[in-house]
């Protein structure tokens, strides 16, 4: 379950780096280390942006979670050599195809175990 996840965010990875001008990955190596480190910011890291940020998100109804995945994909890139965001929109959008990706591929893994 976890390398499938792990997988699911790597394909979202490179679709976001295909996809999106600003984005770019040296390698396969760089995408699976891209995977394991969004998964692990997104568990230590994105709570505290969540609960840090949660006027916000009730104002903005939820959207204000999407800069929060931008913000979180951008620190992803600070902190892999062999992967460059090139600015907040490159991140916003790299950020929307990963969630949709992720949302899509693991609803229908989902559908299948069932």
């Amino acid at each position: 379950r976890i390398l499938g996840r792990l997988l699911i965010t790597m394909v979202g990875i490179w679709l976001a780096a295909t996809l999106v001008g600003g984005i770019s990955v040296a390698g396969f190596g760089t995408v699976l280390l891209a995977a394991l480190i969004l998964g692990l910011v997104n568990v230590f890291v994105r709570p505290v942006f969540v609960i840090l940020t949660l006027p916000l998100t009730v104002i903005t109804l939820g959207l204000f979670l999407l800069v929060i995945n931008a913000i979180l994909l951008a620190l992803v890139a600070l902190l892999l050599p062999g992967m460059v965001v090139a600015g907040f929109w490159a991140a916003f959008l790299g950020s929307i195809i990963i969630s949709v990706f992720s949302w899509a591929a693991g609803s229908i893994l989902r559908e299948r175990e069932y």
